[in-house]
């Protein structure tokens, strides 16, 4: 060991550099770039500060200050990752490759320095320069990857894979446009563009040489080569570039570090310098604006069919790329393309990366020659799907015409997958002409189409659901013909969330709490937090506990009055229903209980109510005009009730404007009540539902989803069931359902409904929710009015229970504590020993022994 001695170019000192002597090679360790002590941090902001932003601090800005210390934070991050790959490749580990069209990873910063366990010594660092760490936390733009639960869950199951040290990497697509930032305007929401790389991305690195042709369009030509083998050659009518861009994602104190590689969209050539010459400007550059719409915005709008198409261009675009840069890694391996699935295994997140499995026989069949059998028997033994719907339309389909159109090539080879396959069903279910219809991927009807979950099922070797009631009725309702057919590829994952994120990161003073109890363990092993438990009856625990929750609550009350100007009452219940805006989601349910309430204040204003703020959040699709609909009820609802002094301290309404990540993170630690209301059989799983839960809030809901598994874990006793099952809903359909009898029949039920329709919430217009009403009363295809007795008789419970602040504080505790099964360590560890059979590869960084 030797010592190197340098000056420093900002503070003219001499710096002192330990190095270590590594086969001929001087390797710096514990440096200004990869140091973990306050000094070391301090110096390499400053560093960043000048030679990467070009500032000194007298003239810095405060996004100057946040990308400084996000580059000191990355170095340390590129350290760990490039040991990673280094390990992960002389070991010819087995890699975790995970396909997602969505990450919704929140920002980076504050998760980044708590897994790298130097929150608080940056915390020192940042206020030794005279700058507020938190101040440069809140500056950061979340990344716009995601919509909703899907890609919330992706980001939870990075965090998970590094954690426990498995080799991975995520594939997606690099949106230059998120989702949409959510306005409400006159009650209605308003989708503004989410620019969230305006201000730049510290955290991604482009990867400009790691970039691959996307071909889309065109016709393909047939012919036998030398050897007399038939042959295709797709001629595209348009080439599209994808560029790799990756972010590291760090497990929580320890050196493994993934890559999430996502993908934009390039022309090959940008600009036409003939045409340009000859003055047709648009045409110039025309190739590139076409090409770079592929990666521009998440979930096109597709109610045209350019933009259906667009959608397709996307889905083939990011796992094409995908794909050849996976199989670039295992050749550049030494490796033979015959032995790809021992190299990867690819997880597909539901069926938007489905074209995958025809994809790869593509790759496999016209780029690198082999037979069908062979590629066949390689594709099958890679791909693996996970369902994440109950929902017969949300099970992708695409137009015959439209996806020939666009992918001429996979359109042939999904006829041959599928005619080979059929061949085996024929045989197997001879004379069962319904379920060999059933199982095609090639969907008859006036217009023919191709079902994904098809493709998906026919091409992967594992299918799993995400909660136990979810692949239960998979086997059951949508899959049914499939799990009939192929029962052995069939399981259970259900969901689970990430701890560091969602209790360490949101929640840092019940985290102190609880640490302080029973230690820091259960942040890695969440199964740990069962010892709490013996102090759910402690009655000074108890007060602690809830001490907490109202210092979140406050903090909210704070954050509400400032974005939307209503002045709430922490103490008062938080009742929350935060996810997307959906109509089996049941937020119209949640109002029908809320106007319940106001009539009854009303009726009688001195009714012994306990005080409630409804608290709403979540985005509607743009083109989901119902969805808009049910928001603007819930503002319209809540504007007449927070201005009417009779019931107003003791009814608030609440809605939470541009629900993401970060919003959640600010809303889920306040929750005292957890709405998971959806129609029985109809939400997956959910993870808001797991969130709440470790946070301390108590749920309302129906068996649906993993609310099953909450209620067995926490107890019943500490759940608050209501509604019909999964069993019931579908008898009640089969007997020919009538909303109308149920409308009739409930005083309270009907007074609400007719207040809606007659625009007594709404100005006096009664045609505004005329739409919403009716299909209510006529068709309540979720049946919110068939639950609407037995949900408001349950709250009532509710308001009982809130009263007994000691009984609270209990359930409240016990909630947390037995929340231990749906950490994603825990989901993760089943992927891998269940389906993709990996084990942890620990990484060491140069100097550790």
């Amino acid at each position: 060991m030797n010592n190197d001695k340098q000056k420093d170019p900002l503070t003219d000192k001499v710096e002192e550099k330990e190095t270590v002597k590594s086969e001929n090679k001087e390797v710096l360790i514990q440096d200004a770039r990869t140091g973990l002590t306050v000094e070391a941090l301090k110096k390499a902001i400053l560093n960043n500060l000048f030679y990467v932003q070009g500032k000194y601090p007298e003239i810095a800005t405060r996004n100057d200050y946040y990308m400084a210390l996000s580059f000191a934070v990355r170095d340390r991050l590129l350290q760990r990752w490039t040991s990673s790959v280094k390990q992960y490749l002389e070991g010819k580990n087995r890699v975790v490759s995970y396909l997602s069209a969505e990450y919704l990873l929140g920002p980076h910063l504050a998760n980044n320095l708590i897994n790298l366990g130097i929150y608080k010594e940056m915390e020192q660092a940042t206020q030794e320069l005279g700058v507020n760490l938190q101040w440069l936390i809140d500056k950061e733009v979340e990344p716009g990857l995601g919509n909703g639960g899907l890609g919330r869950l992706a980001a939870c199951y990075m965090d998970s894979l590094a954690t426990l040290e498995v080799p991975a990497i995520g594939y997606g697509i690099r949106y230059q446009f998120g989702i949409f930032e959510q306005d409400i305007r006159d009650g209605w929401q308003v989708e503004d563009t989410d620019n969230w790389l305006r201000r730049g991305n510290p955290w991604e690195i482009a990867r400009r040489e790691l970039n691959y042709e996307v071909k889309l369009g065109g016709y393909v030509q047939h012919y036998m080569d030398r050897d007399g083998r038939y042959r295709s050659n797709w001629m595209p009518e348009l080439t599209v570039k994808g560029v790799a861009y990756d972010t590291p994602i760090l497990g929580y104190k320890v050196n493994t570090c993934n890559a999430l590689r996502l993908w934009k969209s390039e022309a090959p050539k940008s600009f036409d310098f003939q045409s340009f010459n000859s003055g047709d400007y648009n045409h110039a550059v025309n190739q590139k604006i076409i090409c770079e719409n592929i990666s521009k915005v998440l979930y096109p709008n597709d109610e045209t069919i350019s933009g259906k198409i667009l959608r397709l261009q996307q889905q083939y675009f990011f796992v094409s790329c995908s794909l050849q840069d996976m199989i670039g890694i295992h050749l550049r391996q030494g490796e033979k393309i015959e032995d790809f699935n021992v190299t990867f295994a690819v997880q597909l997140n539901d069926t938007h990366p489905a074209i995958a499995i025809a994809e790869m026989m593509r790759l496999l069949l016209d780029e690198h020659d082999l037979e069908w059998v062979d590629a066949w028997r390689v594709t099958t033994r890679t791909f693996a799907y996970t369902n994440h719907t109950l929902l017969p339309e949300a099970l992708e389909t695409w137009d015959l015409e439209l996806f020939g159109s666009v992918l001429p090539r996979h359109l042939e080879l999904i006829y041959e997958i599928n005619k080979r396959f059929l061949d085996e069903v024929t045989i197997k279910v001879y004379g069962d002409h319904q379920k060999i219809s059933s199982l095609s991927i090639i969907g008859e009807g006036p217009r023919k189409f191709i079902k994904m979950a098809n493709l998906a099922c026919v091409g992967s070797f594992a299918i799993n659901g995400v909660a136990a009631l979810h692949s239960d009725l998979l086997k059951k309702t949508v899959l049914k013909d499939w799990y009939a057919y192929s029962p052995e590829k069939f399981s259970n994952k259900t969901n689970g969330v990430t701890p560091r994120r969602w209790m360490v990161l949101s929640n840092p003073k019940l985290t102190a709490l609880i640490s302080e109890k029973i230690g820091e363990n259960w942040i890695k092993h969440l199964d740990e937090l069962k010892n709490l438990e013996q102090y759910a009856d402690d009655p000074e625990f108890q007060k602690s506990w809830m001490q907490v929750k109202l210092e979140m609550k406050q903090e909210l009350a704070k954050r509400i009055l400032g974005k939307t100007g209503v002045k709430v009452d922490p103490e008062s219940m938080f009742d929350i229903q935060v996810k997307r805006i959906h109509e089996y989601k049941r937020q119209h349910l949640n109002v029908l209980h809320l106007i319940t309430l106001y009539n009854r204040l009303k009726q009688n204003p001195k009714m012994d109510m306990v005080p409630r703020t409804f608290i709403f959040a979540g985005k509607a699709a743009p083109g989901y005009k119902m969805a808009k609909l049910i928001i603007k009820l819930i503002t319209s609802v809540g504007d007449l009730v927070n201005n009417d002094p009779d019931v107003n301290h003791r009814l608030k309404v609440v809605f939470y404007p541009n629900y993401n990540v970060t919003n959640a993170q600010r809303i889920y630690p306040a929750a005292d009540l957890s709405e998971q209301i959806s129609t029985a059989g109809k939400e997956a799983s959910g993870t808001g539902n797991m969130k709440l839960s470790m946070n301390g809030a108590l749920t309302i809901g129906t068996l649906d989803g993993a609310n099953v598994e909450i209620r067995e874990v926490v107890g019943e006793e500490n759940f608050f069931l209501f509604g019909l099952t999964a069993e019931e809903v579908t008898q009640k359909r089969n007997e020919g359902y009538d909303p109308y009898t149920y409308y009739k029949s409930n005083k309270e039920l009907k007074l609400a409904i007719d207040q809606i329709a007659s625009g007594y919430f709404s100005h006096l217009d009664d045609k505004i929710f005329k739409d919403l009403v009716n299909n209510l009363i006529y068709h309540d295809p979720f049946l919110v009015l068939a639950d609407y007795e037995s949900y408001v008789a349950c709250q009532d419970k509710v308001s009982e229970a809130f009263r007994d602040k000691a009984a609270w504080a209990r359930m409240s505790i016990l909630n947390t504590a037995r929340m231990g099964k749906f950490s994603s360590d825990r989901s993760i560890r089943e992927y891998c020993d269940d389906i993709w059979k990996v084990k942890s590869v620990p990484v060491h960084l140069n100097g550790d022994s």
